[in-house]
C-alpha cells in the first residue's frame, strides 16, 4: 500500500526522539514540567493561558459572548502559550493543567484561585458560573451536554487522526488517511443530519455545544482546516455550512477567533488580550507598524 512500509512492532516500545513529523520536538511519553517558569497574572478575575487553536478558540468565544451579554465578571486576561516552544511544560502551566495542554484557566474571583483545565470543562464551568449558554430545561440541557461531549470524543479523530496524517506526518500513509477521512466524513454527516432538524445543536438556542463544535467542524466547513476542504467535499454538508456561517457572523465569535492567534493576517491576530480596547489598538498589524 502506498506510503505504508512493512512494520512489525517490537516486543517493547521505546521512545525515538528523532521520529520526525510536525510537533515531534514537543511530543514525549512522560508528563510534568521541563523547566521552571511562573505564569503571569493580570488584573482581571479570569486568567486564561492559551493559544488560538480550535481548542483555545472555544473558550475565548464564550468569554466574548459573556461580555457581550453584560457580564463584567467575565473580563479576562488571555496570555499566549506558545506550544511550539514548549511553554505548556513550564512549571506554572503544569500547576494549572497537569496534562500540559491548552487552554487552561484560573478563576481568581474568589478567596482562593480555582484551576480549570480541558476545554469542555472550562466551557461548562463558565456557562454554569454565569448562567448563560447552558439550557435550564432538563431535556435541552441533556442535549447540550451530549453534543459537548460528542465533540470531546470526536475531534481527536479530526485533529490527531485525519489532520495529523493528511497534513503533518512525515510520510503519507494511504491506510491512515483513508481511515480517518472516512471517520471525519461520517462525523460531518452526523452533524448535517442533526442540523437539518434544528437551528443549533441543542435545539433552538445557541449554547456551549455550538461553541465547542464550531471551531473544529465549522472551521473545517469553511475551509480553514488542513487545506482539506476539497478533499473532504465539505460543501456537500449544506446544513453544516448554514450553521457554520451563522455562527461566524456573530461579532463575539469574530473577536474570540482573534485572541491568542499567531497566524493569518496580522490584523486578525491579538496575541494577548488584557482589555476590550485591545481589539482596536493591539492587533499585530498595529504593533508592527508602531515598531
Amino acid at each position: 500500500m502506498t506510503g505504508s512500509p512493512d512494520y512489525t512492532p517490537p516486543k517493547i516500545w521505546t521512545w525515538n526522539k528523532a521520529n520526525g513529523g510536525a510537533f515531534a520536538n514537543i511530543n514525549r511519553p512522560i508528563a510534568g514540567p521541563t523547566h521552571d517558569k511562573e505564569l503571569p497574572v493580570g488584573r482581571h478575575p479570569l486568567q486564561l493561558y492559551s493559544l488560538g487553536t480550535p481548542n483555545g478558540v472555544k473558550v475565548t468565544i464564550l468569554l466574548e459572548e459573556l461580555l457581550a451579554r453584560g457580564h463584567k465578571g467575565a473580563e479576562y486576561d488571555a496570555w499566549l502559550i506558545e506550544i511550539g516552544k514548549g511553554d505548556q511544560f513550564g512549571s506554572g502551566f503544569v500547576d494549572v493543567n497537569p496534562n500540559s495542554k491548552i487552554p487552561a484557566l484560573l478563576d481568581r474571583s474568589g478567596a482562593e484561585p480555582i484551576r480549570v483545565f480541558e476545554s469542555g470543562s472550562i466551557l461548562f464551568y463558565l456557562a454554569e458560573k454565569f448562567g448563560e449558554f447552558l439550557p435550564k430545561d432538563a431535556a435541552a440541557r441533556a442535549e447540550c451536554m451530549s453534543w459537548l461531549f460528542w465533540q470531546m470524543g470526536s475531534a481527536p479523530y479530526l485533529g490527531g487522526g485525519f489532520g495529523h496524517f493528511y497534513a503533518y506526518a512525515p510520510t503519507k500513509i494511504e491506510y491512515a488517511i483513508d481511515r480517518f477521512a472516512m471517520e471525519v466524513k461520517r462525523q460531518l454527516d452526523v452533524l448535517d443530519r442533526r442540523l437539518a432538524q434544528v437551528e443549533y445543536l441543542a435545539g433552538s438556542d445557541y449554547t456551549i455545544a455550538d461553541m465547542a463544535v464550531w471551531p473544529w467542524y465549522g472551521g473545517l466547513a469553511r475551509g480553514w482546516q488542513y487545506g482539506a476542504a476539497e478533499f473532504l467535499q465539505v460543501e456537500d454538508y449544506k446544513n453544516v455550512q448554514r450553521w457554520a456561517e451563522a455562527i461566524f457572523q456573530r461579532p463575539a465569535v469574530q473577536r474570540g477567533r482573534m485572541v491568542n492567534r499567531t497566524s493569518g493576517e496580522p490584523a486578525s491576530q491579538l496575541r494577548e488580550r488584557h482589555d476590550a480596547s485591545d481589539f482596536e489598538t493591539k492587533t499585530q498589524d498595529k504593533l508592527e507598524a508602531a515598531g
